[in-house]
C-alpha cells in the first residue's frame, strides 16, 4: 500500500510554519526591539523549521499506527506530539536568533517566551488538523445488515 499521507504532512507544516513564523517574528521584535531581527530571524526559521516540522510530523505518523495500519488518536498523544515538537522549535529558535542578533541572550529570550505561545498555538493546531480528512486513506464504512426477523405469530393462531 503507498503512503498518502505527506501531502497532509507538507499541508500541516506550511499552515504551522505560517502561524509560528508570524509569532516568532513578533516575539523577536518585541525582545531586540528591532523588527528587522525580528524579520531575519522569522524568515530563517521558516525554512529550517519547515524541515524540521514535516520530519517531526513523519516520525510521529510512524510510531502511531497500529499493527493494523490504523492511526490512533488522543489528547494525550497530541500533547506529547505539542511537548516534543517545542523542545525541538525553542533549541532552532535560540540558535537562529542567537546567530541572527550576535547575542545569546536575545536567542535565549526569544526561545523561551515562544514555549508559552507555541504551546497554545501548536495545541490548538494539531487539535484542528485532527478534525481534518485531508490527506489520509479513505476507509470505507463497515455496514453491518440488518438481522431478518420473523414476524412474532400471535400467541391465539
Amino acid at each position: 500500500m503507498i503512503d498518502k499521507s505527506h501531502k497532509r504532512h507538507i499541508a500541516k507544516a506550511i499552515t504551522w510554519r505560517v502561524i509560528g513564523t508570524i509569532d516568532t517574528m513578533l516575539l523577536a521584535w518585541f525582545i531586540s526591539g528591532n523588527p528587522m531581527i525580528g524579520f531575519k530571524i522569522g524568515m530563517t526559521e521558516f525554512a529550517t523549521k519547515f524541515i524540521l516540522y514535516y520530519l517531526h510530523e513523519r516520525v510521529w505518523y510512524k510510531i502511531n499506527l497500529s499493527k493494523e495500519g490504523i492511526l490512533r488518536e488522543s489528547k494525550k498523544r497530541h500533547f506529547a506530539k505539542t511537548v516534543t515538537w517545542r523542545l525541538v522549535g525553542s533549541m532552532d529558535t535560540m540558535m537562529v536568533a542567537w546567530f541572527i542578533s550576535g547575542n545569546p541572550f536575545i536567542g535565549l529570550k526569544v526561545g523561551l517566551a515562544e514555549v508559552s505561545t507555541k504551546m497554545i498555538l501548536y495545541y490548538i493546531h494539531e487539535r484542528v488538523w485532527y478534525r481534518s480528512k485531508f490527506g489520509l486513506p479513505k476507509v470505507e464504512p463497515i455496514t453491518v445488515e440488518e438481522p431478518i426477523v420473523e414476524p412474532i405469530k400471535a400467541a391465539n393462531e
